[in-house]
């Protein structure tokens, strides 16, 4: 299956050579490109893509204001925000407004593919420098283990340690090897688990996870 990419950018130069990168593909073909946030909207309405590559900073509905358009709708495409800096001050609300994934503009283009096919397949994707970055702006570098909250006692003692795993960074093939289990039965826990803390995607169950006190900064 052809996944269907749309490219927003406000600087002509960047999208096209975003555009060439996937376009290369036999598995993936650019079905549209916008210039600003408004645009991309209109253009998601009418061309249906899996996915978009989403700037943040763009004139007019900026990235942020146009993936929280774009991800509350019924029939979703996933938006991969592509950022300049990795200290971007919109990148956490992005996650909140719904994107699935984060990586730099100056990403390797295999990786930048990998993101595409991996987010098509609802898995998320955070660049290392903007995970860590990530992870300061909502914790506290010595926060105190929170009071039981109604959430965590919800979890059983093995979605604790999914949940633990997947804020690691780990996937579903590794997250089996350490617990000594099917890849099966991992993808398992993760539906339930996704399901019980309402998240749609990896990446918001990853700020659930810091936000209840099961993952902590590395130094």
């Amino acid at each position: 299956m052809t996944i269907r990419v749309l490219v927003v950018d406000d600087q002509t130069v960047v999208r096209a050579g975003f555009v060439a990168i996937v376009d290369a593909e036999p598995d993936l073909t650019v079905v549209g490109q916008a210039g600003d946030g408004a645009t991309a909207v209109a253009l998601a309405a009418d061309l249906a893509p899996d996915i978009v590559l989403m700037d943040i900073r763009m004139p007019g509905l900026d990235g942020l204001a146009a993936t929280r358009l774009l991800t509350e709708k019924a029939d979703l495409p996933k938006v991969l925000v592509l950022t300049t800096f990795d200290l971007d001050e919109y990148v956490y609300e992005a996650l909140r407004a719904g994107a699935s994934g984060f990586l730099l503009k100056d990403a390797q283009p295999q990786d930048l593919l990998n993101a595409i096919r991996i987010i098509a397949t609802g898995e998320a994707v955070l660049a290392p420098t903007i995970t860590r970055r990530l992870i300061q702006t909502f914790t506290q570098p010595q926060t105190p283990t929170p009071a039981p909250s109604p959430l965590l006692n919800s979890l059983t003692p093995r979605e604790r340690q999914v949940l633990t795993l997947i804020a690691a960074g780990h996937s579903n093939a590794e997250i089996a090897t350490t617990l000594g289990v099917t890849v099966g039965t991992t993808k398992s826990h993760v539906n339930a688990l996704l399901t019980k803390l309402n998240a749609r995607d990896r990446v918001q169950a990853t700020i659930t996870a810091y936000n209840l006190g099961l993952a902590h900064p590395r130094n």
